[in-house]
């Protein structure tokens, strides 16, 4: 779609992307497009358009095209989504205030819906490990309003980020953000990402990612790991050598483990969410606003279920 895309800040972007390799559009027609999560062994990708109620399942075929088919309305306002360790979609969902698994046959379960006897903000974007945890940030963006979601009262005192433990345990683990977003894990496991975000009307709204240390499965010893200079990050993701990729209001930013910005994959519409996907992972699914994008990279995402 676009001629060229790539903004080069650093020698080691180039490594990274493929020259020739251009910005397809594959959908439009949404109003707030999120959630993506690929599905390598049934050849899709699913995401969230949240304030129409939907999560829509993208086909590819053989010659690299595909079409759009909805999978599940109404969805609650699904946001953000993963998959567990066998494969399952797992999902936040603004509507109801829970995270879900959709079990193999078909199946809804609840997974948390509430900490403390209150109920939860608005579940936002979810991560598995590799232990089996579901790890997810809680900001309030689901209930500012009636189009993401529901206008509700926060009944949680802080804005945090949850581990939900294989055995049903809830913890709250982070509880210092101003609007906790997109999560991501280094591929060691050894450091966690969490994108720190505000909106337009709050003043000093975050523009960072913040990076923790894991010490004996807790993340510690948070700091600023990379700023955003246009728009805020959203839904991040990491490739295979350790590279951070962030959403940003005028594409995707990529980030060097060091917090080294390497360059920017320009697009057309704000991106809020993204994640490797096809065959080799090494497409990068971008949900941008309306439409769903995808770009080939030559680097391969970090390996997840």
């Amino acid at each position: 779609m676009s001629d060229n895309p790539y903004v080069i800040d650093d020698p080691r972007f180039i490594q990274l992307i493929v020259g020739s390799a251009r910005l397809d559009k594959l959908v439009t027609g949404c109003r707030w497009a999120e959630g993506p999560v690929w599905f390598g062994d049934m050849g899709c990708l699913l995401f969230s358009d949240i304030p129409n109620q939907r999560i829509l399942r993208w086909s590819a075929d053989e010659t690299g095209g595909g079409g759009v088919t909805v999978y599940r309305q109404p969805s609650n306002f699904a946001n953000g989504q993963t998959r567990d360790r066998q494969g399952r979609l797992v999902t936040c969902e603004h509507g109801s205030r829970r995270v879900t698994r959709t079990e193999t046959d078909g199946k809804v379960t609840v997974l948390a819906d509430s900490y403390e006897g209150r109920p939860l903000n608005s579940p936002n974007d979810v991560i598995v490990s590799s232990d089996g945890a579901v790890w997810f940030s809680d900001p309030t963006y689901g209930i500012l309003s009636d189009y993401e979601g529901y206008r509700a009262v926060p009944e949680q005192p802080v804005r945090g980020v949850y581990r939900l433990d294989p055995s049903g345990k809830l913890e709250r683990v982070l509880d210092d953000f101003l609007q906790p977003n997109g999560l991501a894990f280094s591929p060691d496991e050894q450091v966690l990402y969490v994108a720190d975000s505000g909106a337009s009307h709050e003043p000093g709204a975050p523009r960072h990612i913040r990076a923790f240390e894991m010490r004996d499965g807790k993340p510690v010893r948070g700091r600023v790991f990379a700023h955003i200079d246009n728009g805020l990050p959203d839904g991040i993701r990491v490739d295979a050598q350790g590279n951070l990729w962030s959403s940003a209001g005028d594409g995707v930013h990529c980030f060097a483990a060091d917090g080294t910005r390497l360059g920017k994959i320009l697009v057309p519409e704000c991106v809020a969410n993204l994640t490797f996907g096809g065959p080799r992972r090494n497409r990068l699914f971008l949900t941008a606003t309306s439409s769903l994008y995808a770009v080939y990279l030559a680097v391969n995402g970090a390996q997840r279920p």
